[in-house]
């Protein structure tokens, strides 16, 4: 077992999770962030970073912290923290394949006395029952005798310079009593806002997966009450600044739910329940409403442009906003595509306008080459999809600008002030 004095990492994945993770690690500690990707490790030895999660002062703060993508490189560590994604596939299933090939590396360097730490979101029982196994067979060592493990869930929020690795207090675990005191007390070197010890680690698995569960159930019910109050000819937002007056009322928006967490972990914990002969019911119909948001915006808008006899089929429609959340370059399973691909069944040519989204990497993952610079006068109607910052310097003027004399403005967002827009969520 290894001693915080004698520690030293390595961070494998250098995402939106581990980079930030690798810097503060990096201040304290001898790190290497770790990753498969050459062109990352390149970008970020030049010190930069094109997520924007770390500036290049930050990155240059951490003075122990060196980037690979060579495996002999990895040798040199005895605490390994592994942050890759775990997405789902086209069929809403769990995809452990980033976690099991970031197990079987592990396995090829790992040696006795080792800790490997998991911070991947997961369902309970993951490290343990799918990774752990890995390694063993790999490495040839045995679990908790030879080497051990920890879970730590994420718990970054892409885009906010309030919320940092460091300011939000990390649920912690470990294999042994022993271990899960080393976890926790690696953690607590670097995090201001203190740790928490779950009592195993698949306690810590499931904390961090009803974590975003919760979330996306209080979206889904605010989204189903914004299409009742719809039909029922009532103003969302000022239902909810209405009832915002009482204490405990939660502040949720309807809109599109999307990103690498909210939108997707749900299906982790519903995957294991399914798997125990359980059918959840609640979580699964939360996951309905927010997955349909998308389809029902489309049909808000048609009927809007057929009411003012604009013709739908051949509309040129702008889409303002293609990540998952304002201010920030993340397009991770973002769900402004769900409006684009139902735009096109319609026979509407949609174009995208997001200052914040690399234009490759759009196109790499959607197809979707955004337009530069809209054109004034150009739209039969506008989606404000995403509330960046240049957006709302905009104003109503400003977008209204981009839009054909006849049109239809719709905003998902509440961007606009109430009444310059044609439809709100």
């Amino acid at each position: 077992m290894t001693a915080l004095t004698d520690a030293k990492l390595a961070i494998i994945g250098l995402g939106y999770v581990g980079l930030p993770l690798a810097v503060e690690f990096g201040k304290h500690y001898q790190t290497l962030g770790f990753d498969i990707n050459q062109a990352r490790v390149s970008e970020l030895k030049s010190g930069t970073d094109h997520t924007l999660e770390v500036s290049s002062e930050e990155l240059a703060s951490a003075a122990k912290l060196q980037f690979s993508h060579q495996l002999d490189d990895l040798k040199a560590a005895n605490i390994y923290i592994v942050t890759v994604p775990t997405p789902i596939d086209e069929h809403r299933r769990p995809d452990l394949t980033p976690l099991i090939k970031a197990s079987e590396t592990l396995g090829k360097v790992i040696t006795p006395g080792d800790i490997v730490i998991y911070e991947s979101t997961v369902y309970p029982g993951a490290t343990e029952e799918d990774c752990i196994p890995v390694i063993e067979r790999v490495s040839g060592l045995k679990y908790n005798v030879d080497f051990y493990a920890g879970y730590s869930p994420e718990r970054i929020n892409p885009g906010d310079k309030e919320h940092r690795v460091t300011t939000i207090k990390k649920v912690t675990s470990g294999s042994t009593p022993a271990i899960a005191a080393t976890v926790d007390a690696l953690y607590a070197s670097i995090i201001t806002a203190g740790t928490y010890q779950a009592s195993s680690i698949r306690v810590a698995e499931a904390a961090k997966v009803i974590e975003n569960t919760q979330r996306d159930l209080n979206i889904a019910l605010i989204n189903e009450l914004a299409v009742i109050f719809n039909k029922l000819g009532i103003d969302t937002e000022e239902v909810l600044l209405a009832a915002g007056t009482k204490w405990n009322f939660l502040p949720f928006r309807p809109g599109l739910v999307g990103g690498h967490c909210i939108g997707v972990d749900p299906y982790y914990l519903t995957h294991k329940a399914q798997s125990i002969g359980y059918h959840p019911e609640v979580i699964l119909a939360g996951r309905r409403i927010n997955d349909s948001m998308g389809r029902y915006v489309v049909s808000e808008l048609v009927k809007a442009m057929v009411k003012k006899r604009i013709h739908v089929a051949g509309a040129k429609v702008l889409l303002m906003g293609l990540t998952f959340k304002e201010n920030c370059p993340d397009i991770r399973n973002t769900k402004v595509i769900d409006i684009v691909s139902e735009l096109k069944e319609y026979g509407v040519t949609a174009d995208v306008y997001d200052p914040w989204v690399d234009a490759k990497e759009a196109e790499h993952e959607y197809g979707i080459t955004p337009v530069k610079h809209p054109a004034n006068g150009s739209y039969d109607a506008i989606i404000l999809a995403v509330a960046h910052k240049q957006f709302r310097d905009m104003g109503t003027s400003g977008i209204k600008a981009l839009a054909k004399p006849e049109h239809i403005i719709y905003d998902l967002k509440y961007l606009l002030p109430a009444g310059d827009a044609d439809l709100r969520l």
